[in-house]
């Protein structure tokens, strides 16, 4: 049985960091990614890492405040998230994927499991 795991989620001052953990269980994936979905709104993409090569991918609204990584032998990804912003709340997923290709990488359709979401939440 698959199972993803996330951790690390929490209340932080607007400009603090946070650092989710996601720990996959059951199987091995191509790729390992974050989504988040703020109340009323639809899931997005954060951010992706593919194993083979450790090629990274952002969503232009977190690109160079976040930072995704990952262990591979361990089947656990992680998001540094620094100069958080108010509009950074929300729950975020951890999702992954068996096969992806490169130009659907960001999309949630893609990723066949997903874990049950860690709540971020950015005081301004």
């Amino acid at each position: 049985q698959v199972q993803l795991v996330e951790s690390g989620g929490g209340l932080v001052q607007a400009g603090g960091s946070l650092r989710l953990s996601c720990a996959a269980s059951g199987r091995t994936f191509s790729s390992m990614a974050w989504f988040r979905q703020a109340p009323g709104k639809e899931r997005e993409f954060v951010a992706v890492i593919r194993w083979r090569g450790g090629s990274t991918y952002y969503a232009d609204s977190v690109k160079g405040r976040f930072t995704i990584s990952g262990d591979n032998a361990k089947n656990t990804v992680y998001l540094q998230m620094n100069s958080l912003k108010p509009e950074d709340t929300a729950v975020y997923y951890c999702a992954a994927a068996r096969v992806i290709t490169l130009p659907t990488r960001h999309v949630r359709s893609e990723y066949e499991y997903w874990g049950q979401g860690t709540q971020v939440t950015v005081s301004s």
